[in-house]
């Protein structure tokens, strides 16, 4: 899957050092963007399921919680 993403606003050194860096890599100024995008994201480590259900689980904690079968059943008798 393919998107596109519009950055405005950016100072125009910022953009010249773009385009600068781009001329030396011998990319244009979007390959460039894009390649500085996958660097930087890459870096980042996507946390585990088990390790995000843990932080859930530690912010709900101090709240009420309904068992899944009353919602269910409460669900049945709106139809």
């Amino acid at each position: 899957m393919s998107g596109n993403l519009h950055v405005r606003n950016l100072e125009d050194e910022l953009i010249i050092r773009l385009k600068r860096r781009a001329a030396q890599h011998g990319r244009s100024a979007e390959a460039e963007h894009r390649e500085i995008l996958r660097q930087a994201l890459s870096a980042e480590v996507e946390p585990a399921f088990a390790e995000l259900a843990a932080k859930l689980r530690h912010l709900t904690k101090a709240r009420k919680h309904t068992p899944s079968e009353e919602l269910m059943r409460e669900g049945r008798g709106e139809r």
